[in-house]
């Protein structure tokens, strides 16, 4: 990911956060045939210990991603984005732009079949994404659904080797400008903008 110095975030912890509040993730693989595949998955960070801890998740087993894969495996998050007029700036020599966030996450790709430990890969999946909800699913509650379930699926762990964020949100353009893009996002009456200045105020009070 091309990341000028200016937005460039580096760590671990604020990634790490990133990662839990953006789990759905674009999975990207390149296979032994020279095939570039990508599945749009749900990737739960566990954090083990290690520098950058691992990624969890599952694809159907007639998804033929998890075969073959040759090298590292590339998970990519994106957080908010939105569209930046250069209109907003009051100022000559500017253009058109996009701010976002995102994440990359990379590591080899390892495959999980045995039913035990992807009932625990469900379950800590399970626990992560029904915490605070009324009356929570649990897989006891599925039944013998979750047993057909698992003969059905192939677990995915990914150990994070490398990981790197990118927060562009005009912070290469000065305090005064910076504040008429986040009051312009405000005004747009649309939930990615507000989160996009959000995010600015954040990084410009940080600043």
């Amino acid at each position: 990911m091309y990341t000028p110095s200016a937005f460039a975030v580096t760590d671990v912890a604020t990634l790490h956060d990133f990662l839990e509040r953006h789990s759905f993730a674009t999975l990207v693989t390149r296979h032994a045939d020279g095939r570039m595949v990508a599945s749009h998955i749900p990737l739960l960070l566990v954090r083990d210990g290690s520098p950058f801890g691992r990624l969890e998740g599952h694809v159907a087993r007639p998804n033929n991603q998890w075969r073959d894969v040759a090298g590292e495996a590339l998970a990519i998050f994106t957080g908010p984005h939105a569209y930046v007029s250069p209109r907003w700036y009051d100022a000559e020599g500017v253009v058109p732009t996009w701010n976002y966030t995102a994440v990359h996450a990379s590591g080899p790709l390892e495959t999980v079949t045995d039913a035990a430990e992807l009932r625990e890969m469900l379950r800590r999946a399970l626990d992560t994404y029904e915490r605070g909800g009324d009356a929570p699913w649990t897989l006891e509650r599925s039944g013998e659904v979750v047993d057909k379930l698992l003969k059905g699926i192939v677990g995915l762990r990914i150990p994070v080797a490398r990981i790197e964020g990118k927060w562009k949100l005009s912070q290469n353009h000065p305090p005064e400008r910076q504040e008429r893009v986040i009051a312009a996002l405000e005004a747009q009456g649309d939930a990615a903008a507000a989160a996009v200045a959000a995010l600015m105020r954040a990084n410009f009070a940080r600043e």
